[in-house]
């Protein structure tokens, strides 16, 4: 389900408005190809997905996706209807009657526009061009095949991106084919578009052609209409994996859960795309420092990546059972407690609170914590890996030695399925753990775009991203000090890996030492930034591309104004006013004291977010000058 939250306050406040000339859709048709509509397999079936919304209330009935047909698919995501556009029902029928043949029978002949992404649906695209059909292309490429392999491959991809033979390593990796599927795609379209600059940079180089423009992906964003609401939501989804966590470490619960920090990662088994090689070897790191410095902070680390497994641990679910069996033996003696004291009450008596639990409470109680008697360690994974000897992850957990001694400060839980709200171990959705967690850290080496870090902004958890995902480029260009807004970006372009883990180290133990007030005051403004990600503002760039491709294809019929495409640099969120100008801010809002001497601190989240708003800065029109005025306070530089 697309991520919605409830509400109605005014959203992109201070952010520009779009003012290119609106399409005249009723005579056009839209058709959005892909693999993965109604099809879920990565970030694009997100893409589309959220994105849906804004482009039926452009285009109305005149807007299609096509994508592959699974009956499960379709029973649960699909509503079966007859197309209302006269035109497609000929076609649907042609195609019903003769299979999967391309036809063209419109009568009243609209103008069309086709937008494929991926390789996969590159074939429509090149046979359109080759039968020089009248529609107007655009394709997108939401990561490069090839680029892809290379990084998989552990290559100083970023560095060489000028030096890679480029039709030998796709013939090495037997992808040839599909390699050129994707270029004479590229090259086909009329417009070629990418979702990040990073990814612009890659695919001039890999295939060979310069973007048109770029298409941030984006969601949907409804705000709270109390700034308090999903922090309570925090505060409840929290609860509950507090509860799994009594479970899985039943016997070794000797760490207090109301200093426990929950951080995760979660996304595509890549272990080297996705960044889990740099976050183990952080989380290594970390807990010697918390070690060394006599933390009482516990980190608890979930590994959310998908693998192939039998089945379900047989001690992680003995942990949930024996956690169970403690709660039903709790409210048992409860109750029979509470009968008790109640009947000494009604008596006017204070009751003897050494009869008041008889022999066989003591016995059920001593039977109880013997069954929470542990001889092994809980264990690292929640299930059991098909391939266990080879997992990158767990080998490199054997490696370091984080096997969740009671020593140890960071503790580490393999889920290696994705989470469901119907799981008997996990029973939480994916959104509602998230919300649940304290930080989200994805350290990738690899991430055209990045979803996980940008569904935890909209949600007000703070994340790790890097410099070289598409949405840590983004943020560095919208906001002025990103980590005072809970969002903490490694340098792993221009910097060695030692150096990117000890910079993703020192970030994690800033986060560590951070009080709860401060956490919910980085809570606040994280989801301040949720406004940035709205497809509301970023669908201008789909609006675009698709007005360029009409101008290219049907030039008589559709002008353009010769000026550069709309730019996602421009303005910026200043750094929020109440964080003092000082490098100090890099790592945490304010420096550490104790959980009640920050109490004191003056902060009104209202007021500090009114001013942020009137600080964004707006773009600056090409020919105008702006005149020289005195800085105000809560300004800076571009």
């Amino acid at each position: 389900m697309p991520l919605v939250r409830s509400l109605s306050v005014t959203s992109l406040n201070g952010l520009p408005q779009w003012e290119d000339e609106d399409l005249p859709v009723e005579d056009l048709l839209l058709f959005e190809v892909a693999w993965e509509v109604t099809n879920k397999v990565g970030g694009i079936y997100t893409v589309i997905q959220t994105k849906a919304k804004i482009t039926i209330d452009e285009w109305g009935e005149n807007y299609f996706l096509i994508g592959p047909y699974f009956e499960h698919n379709v029973k649960t995501q699909v509503e079966v209807c007859e197309p209302p556009n006269q035109a497609i029902k000929k076609a649907v029928d042609t195609l019903k009657g003769q299979g999967c043949q391309l036809t063209s029978q419109f009568d009243d002949k609209p103008n069309l526009i086709a937008h494929f992404h991926e390789w996969q649906a590159g074939a429509g695209l090149i046979l359109s061009r080759f039968r020089k059909l009248p529609v107007a292309t655009v394709f997108t490429t939401h990561a490069t095949l090839l680029g892809r392999y290379l990084c998989a491959a552990s290559i100083d991809f970023y560095n060489k991106l000028d030096q890679f033979d480029i039709d030998k390593e796709a013939g090495e990796r037997q992808i040839y084919h599909r390699y050129c599927m994707e270029r004479a795609s590229v090259h086909c379209a009329h417009v070629f578009t990418t979702v990040s600059q990073i990814t612009a940079i890659e695919a001039e180089h890999m295939l060979k052609r310069k973007a048109d423009v770029v298409t941030p992906n984006g969601l949907n964003i409804k705000k709270f209409s109390a700034m308090h609401e999903f922090q309570n939501l925090h505060a409840m989804y929290k609860a509950r994996i507090q509860e799994f966590v009594r479970g899985h470490f039943y016997g070794h619960l000797d760490f207090s859960l109301a200093r426990t920090l929950f951080f995760f990662i979660a996304g595509r088994y890549e272990y080297s795309n996705k960044g889990a090689d740099l976050f183990l070897e952080a989380l290594s790191r970390l807990n010697f420092l918390l070690r060394v410095h006599r933390s009482d902070v516990t980190v608890i680390v979930f590994f959310i990546m998908p693998a192939k497994t039998n089945n379900f641990n047989v001690e992680t679910l003995k942990g949930q059972a024996v956690r169970k069996q403690l709660w039903d033996t709790a409210q048992c003696v409860k109750e029979k407690f509470g009968k008790k004291l109640y009947d000494a009450l009604l008596k006017g008596e204070i009751p003897d609170l050494n009869k008041i639990l008889d022999r066989d409470d003591v016995t059920i109680m001593k039977r109880a914590i013997f069954s929470t008697q542990r001889q092994s360690l809980p264990p690292v994974t929640t299930h059991n890996m098909i391939d266990d000897s080879n997992d990158p992850i767990l080998n490199t957990i054997r490696r370091i030695g984080l096997f969740n001694n009671r020593t140890d400060r960071v503790k580490v839980i393999l889920h290696p399925e994705f989470l469901s709200s119907t799981s008997p171990l996990l029973p939480m959705d994916y959104e509602d753990f998230v919300r649940g967690c304290h930080l989200g850290v994805f350290p990738s080496y690899y991430e055209p775009w990045g979803y996980t870090p940008a569904e935890c902004t909209v949600m007000g958890i703070p994340s790790v991203t890097t410099n070289l995902s598409g949405f840590g480029c983004f943020l560095q260009e919208h906001v002025a000090d990103p980590a005072a807004y809970g969002i903490y970006i490694v340098d792993r372009r221009y910097r060695s890996p030692d150096e990117s883990c000890n910079q993703l180290t020192q970030f994690l133990y800033g986060f560590c030492q951070q009080s709860r007030r401060q956490r919910i005051i980085q809570r606040n403004r994280t989801e301040r930034l949720s406004d940035l990600l709205d497809w509301r503002y970023l669908g201008r760039y789909y609006m675009h591309a698709r007005h360029l491709a009409l101008s290219r294809t049907f030039p008589d019929k559709f002008e353009m104004e010769p000026n550069a495409p709309p730019k996602t640099e421009g303005f910026r969120y200043p750094r929020p006013s109440s964080v003092p100008p000082s490098p100090s801010v890099s790592q945490h809002s304010s420096p550490h004291h104790s959980e009640d001497e920050d109490e004191d601190e003056r902060y009104d989240e209202d007021e500090e977010a009114e001013r942020d708003r009137q600080n964004i800065k707006s773009p600056l029109s090409l020919g105008a000058l702006p005149q020289r005025k005195k800085k105000q306070h809560g300004e800076y530089r571009n």
